[in-house]
């Protein structure tokens, strides 16, 4: 799998700089560094799409790659909940710094024609982390969504989740943003969407089970690439190191479980 160039555009939907565009939101050097990164993935794929940077410090080297670059106006762990509705963009997607955008976006876009905002499901679903809220109980089918990838677009009603949104935060207590957003997303008026995997993808190895015409892979979504900064090594900077540490990452998540490959199916199916 590779970084595919951007395509003919010809059917697709005309992107005006001053109507769409990519938000990061990164705070301390490591993270813009690695939002630097995924910028220059976004360029790779996608060229006529602008990109801005919220940041603590806007005199950080390298950040001329972006197109603008923004004071966080409240610095915490969860900064981007006060940056979502301050982007300059009528359409916007927000991407976390720890993504690669690898294929063409497209008509990405029209989604917000319908939809205040759109994400895609969390992984591990199968875990108390993911299906836990803070004061709404939910069926499984309906659990956290991931919030590292946002695509929304600039409307009173998104306006007024996000501010819902930040507000319920600080109040919860909680260090995960997705808690609470879970609780707001089963009782919110707004339109919201959920995402195809492809567009927030966050286990490469699944790719093997895919058909050649299952999906095309737009974003990938990985902790792996954090990992210098988590668990020391080598950076990861290319997607052929990303797949080897994810298949590494898997194999030993189900050594610790003690199962071997054959009884998987069994395993996942109960």
């Amino acid at each position: 799998m590779c970084i595919q160039p951007n395509e003919d555009r010809s059917s697709k939907v005309s992107i005006s700089i001053n109507d769409t565009g990519v938000i990061y939101v990164a705070t301390g050097a490591d993270y813009v560094d690695l939002a630097r990164q995924s910028r220059e993935s976004l360029r790779a794929t996608n060229p006529d799409i602008p990109a801005d940077l919220f940041t603590d410090d806007r005199d950080a080297p390298g950040l001329e790659i972006f197109d603008q670059v923004h004071e966080v106006p409240r610095q915490h762990a969860r900064a981007k909940l006060e940056c979502l509705p301050r982007s300059r963009f009528k359409r916007s997607l927000f991407l976390d710094a720890d993504t690669l955008v690898v294929g063409d976006l497209g008509d990405l876009w029209r989604i917000t024609e319908r939809f205040d905002l759109a994400m895609a499901h969390d992984v591990r679903r199968a875990s108390a982390l993911i299906q836990v809220g803070q004061a709404v109980s939910t069926p499984y089918g309906f659990p956290q969504l991931n919030s590292g990838v946002i695509l929304y677009r600039n409307s009173g009603a998104t306006l007024r989740f996000f501010d819902q949104w930040a507000r319920a935060y600080h109040r919860s207590g909680v260090a995960r943003d997705q808690i609470v957003l879970k609780d707001l997303l089963w009782d919110t008026p707004a339109r919201f969407y959920v995402l195809p995997p492809e567009f927030n993808l966050r286990r490469v190895p699944v790719l093997d089970a895919w058909e050649p015409q299952d999906a095309r892979v737009k974003i990938i979504h990985s902790h792996r690439l954090m990992d210098h900064m988590r668990l020391g090594g080598p950076r990861i900077r290319d997607l052929a190191g990303l797949v080897q540490a994810e298949r590494l990452a898997l194999a030993q998540e189900w050594r610790a479980l003690g199962k071997d490959a054959p009884d998987r199916i069994d395993w996942l199916c109960q």
